[in-house]
């Protein structure tokens, strides 16, 4: 069988413009970023050789830019396809291709040349907006099973309208583009515990959110890719992830509740990752970032975080760091703040106050608990708030004899939880 020819467009682009090899063409990129004003940028011959395969990845934007000025051409015009096809005249040249936010690995529109006409009329933006508003207020009653393929089909509607739509309604629909595919990396990483899905979605999201040039919600989805490294106990990678949000939000009029929730998102990593004492600096520093006031408003999208919200983070790390009685008090003023709409935080307090009394040896407390977390978690299904009951069952080996233990057992392992858990 013939092998795939690959980007025949860029090896051919590569080799007019003299540059003999994918070594010569990755050092050229990273010399001349420089004289661009691009600093901290290179790249290697392997990024240069996977440019030029069969499925080559859209390139970050400040490779974009290098590209087209070294290239002479559009990205386009160089092999790189977006998702839904190319949606543009191939004759255009490279000072039509504006430079936007892309993501390795991911495909989202490119820019349409200037002068395209737009087939959408100015009110697409807020339509489309307005769905995706609708479907972050569902986020907290409606099952995630049911819910997720709603914002993918959202999502797919966003794209195919995206090269369609003229400035300024290309950014407000991009920006709302971006929230919904955040959306379904939240579901899919909090709810479903699938995190290389979500992953893939947090970057197609960050696409979006560049197409948009919206900073905060750059650092948004940034900090959420940050979640899936740290959980996994992979600090290294999720702290430089924390710094490419912290430097995003810079760049935007970033609120204290933003700032804030940075510091909470760095301290579940750490304390994920280990270091519960350096979590708990971080939480004590997002206290004081709240006491200093609101400053800039905060985004209608941050919708996930708030004080008692910062106070479920702290509990969680004071279980970690061994400070039961201070991570006991600090999860009962949790449980009795959340507001009705909470249901799934609920259950993850549940899950963390039964740890704690598994942890001070009590295990008919514990049981308790957990018990009550799987009540709630037959009204509504949370992945997270089942990792919190199994994880405390494993805590109850010691006592797994016992008449509650077992009793937790029944519950945990009746027909609707066995199968529920199983289906997901």
């Amino acid at each position: 069988m013939a092998r795939p020819a690959g980007n025949t467009r860029l090896k051919a682009a590569r080799l007019a413009a003299g540059y003999n090899s994918q070594q010569a063409l990755a050092d050229a990129i990273t010399e001349v970023a420089l004289t661009l004003g691009i600093r901290g940028l290179a790249v290697g011959v392997r990024q240069v050789r996977r440019w030029e395969s069969a499925t080559p990845p859209w390139p970050q934007p400040d490779v974009h830019r290098v590209l087209t000025h070294l290239l002479g051409q559009s990205m386009e015009d160089l092999g790189f396809i977006p998702p839904w096809g190319n949606t543009r005249p191939q004759t255009s040249s490279a000072t039509n291709a504006t430079p936007h936010a892309s993501v390795p690995g991911t495909r989202l529109a490119s820019v349409p040349a200037q002068g395209r006409a737009s087939v959408q009329p100015a009110t697409v933006g807020k339509d489309f907006e307005t769905v995706t508003r609708s479907h972050r207020h569902l986020y907290w009653s409606v099952a995630p099973a049911v819910l997720h393929p709603a914002v993918l089909e959202h999502t797919r509607l966003g794209c195919a309208l995206l090269p369609e739509t003229a400035n300024p309604a290309r950014r407000t629909l991009a920006a709302a583009l971006a929230e919904s595919y955040l959306l379904a990396g939240r579901i899919e990483f909090f709810d479903l515990r699938q995190p290389e899905r979500a992953s893939e979605s947090l970057l197609r999201a960050l696409q979006a959110a560049g197409e948009a040039d919206d900073p905060l919600l750059g650092a948004a989805i940034l900090a959420h890719t940050a979640f899936i490294p740290g959980w996994a106990g992979e600090r290294d990678a999720a702290s430089e992830r924390m710094t490419a949000a912290r430097t995003y939000a810079r760049r935007g009029e970033a609120s204290a509740e933003f700032w804030a929730w940075l510091d909470a998102v760095e301290a579940e990593c750490e304390t994920r990752c280990g270091d519960p004492h350096t979590a708990l600096r971080l939480i004590r520093r997002a206290e004081d970032i709240f006491a200093t006031g609101p400053g800039h408003a905060t985004p209608e999208w941050l919708d996930w975080f708030s004080p008692i919200r910062l106070s479920a983070f702290k509990g969680n790390t004071q279980l970690k760091a061994g400070h039961l009685p201070q991570a006991r008090q600090t999860l009962h003023d949790v449980l009795d703040g959340l507001p009705p709409e909470s249901a799934k935080q609920r259950t993850v307090i549940l899950g963390d106050l039964a740890a704690v009394e598994a942890a001070d040896g009590r295990p008919e407390e514990a049981c308790r608990y957990g018990i009550q977390a799987l009540d709630q978690l037959a009204i509504t299904w949370y992945a997270t708030g089942m990792d919190r009951v199994r994880e405390l069952r494993r805590t109850l080996a010691p006592w797994q004899n016992e008449r509650c233990v077992r009793d937790l057992d029944d519950r945990l392992y009746d027909w609707g939880t066995t199968v529920s858990a199983l289906q997901r």
